[in-house]
């Protein structure tokens, strides 16, 4: 049990650290192609590569009901939320995509209150709500002149439509019960995903994979997005999700964020300054608040129904 909560703890660690490293991966790569054929190659090859482990191990297909939740939360969560952030990647710095990500658990509470229980609107989580969303509003008075940039205009709400599909997508993913392995299933996702932002890259937004832009960088920032950022550290979340409380694994969204910011400033040399700084200790203290009534919360109704 130890040795578990051990290996457990390391995942997390992974988790937190690596998936920081692929906004910047990400920055990289839309240098290259779209954002969305990007994305689609990253989700299509590392979804084949999961599936493709799991089968060769002997596990059946699941049913196509389950193959149909397993598109929809997919579609959501891996093209309207990584697909869509990772276009945003081509406008907006990275460490600036990562701050508005962090947002996320903001975008999971509103939409489970809506769509799910209607969490209790205490104090604490009202005051989350406020830090969390104000900490990213301040962060864009270092920006107040790019605002008037339609591009970057663009790449802000499609990083913010982004955190909405991906909100949508996990609270799918507690309501539905699926029955298969978490980490197969994701696989699933990620290749229903890859293909369907491959279609829409190729047909509606007319890209092209041309030989020529497969420079060194891009295969660089391809492999890593796709064997450290979703094989990789995917495999540890999954891993750290059923071995610690939720709550705990949760961190990783607190340090997300500074570990982008950071690299960001230090290899893309991005903008960073101490209202940056400050405002998105901010907005990570906000979600950190909004995450601890939420979980506040769902103790409450538990112990209740006991």
């Amino acid at each position: 049990m130890r040795k578990s909560n051990t290996n457990a703890y390391i995942a997390l660690a992974i988790v937190s650290i690596f998936w920081g490293t692929t906004y910047l991966a990400s920055r990289v790569g839309v240098r290259h192609i779209h954002g969305v054929m990007l994305a689609g190659l990253r989700q299509a090859v590392a979804g084949a590569l999961i599936t493709g482990f799991f089968l060769l191990r002997g596990y059946k297909l699941p049913e196509k009901m389950v193959l149909s939740k397993l598109f929809v939360i997919g579609t959501l969560m891996l093209c309207g939320g990584n697909g869509l952030l990772t276009w945003a990647m081509q406008y907006i710095p990275s460490g600036l995509g990562a701050i508005i990500a962090a947002t996320i658990p903001l975008w999971i509470t509103i939409a489970s209150y809506f769509l799910v229980q209607r969490t209790r609107l205490s104090l604490q989580l009202i005051i989350g709500m406020i830090l969390g969303f104000g900490g990213v509003a301040g962060i864009f008075y270092n920006y107040l002149s790019n605002l008037m940039n339609p591009d970057f205009q663009f790449g802000i709400l499609i990083a913010f439509c982004s955190c909405i599909f991906w909100a949508l997508g996990s609270v799918l993913t507690a309501r539905w019960a699926l029955g298969v392995n978490y980490l197969y299933g994701a696989g699933f996702q990620m290749v229903f995903s890859g293909v369907v932002m491959l279609v829409v890259a190729r047909l509606f937004l007319g890209q092209h994979l041309e030989p020529s832009a497969f420079t060194t960088e891009l295969w660089e920032s391809l492999l890593y997005l796709v064997l450290v950022g979703s094989v990789f550290s995917y495999s540890a979340y999954v891993f750290a999700l059923n071995n610690l409380p939720p709550a705990q694994v949760s961190v990783y969204a607190y340090i997300n964020p500074v570990v982008a910011v950071l690299l960001g400033a230090l290899i893309l040399h991005e903008q960073l300054t101490w209202l940056t700084g400050i405002c998105s200790l901010v907005t990570i203290g906000g979600v950190f608040l909004v995450n601890n009534a939420f979980n506040k919360h769902k103790k409450t109704l538990a112990a209740a129904t006991k």
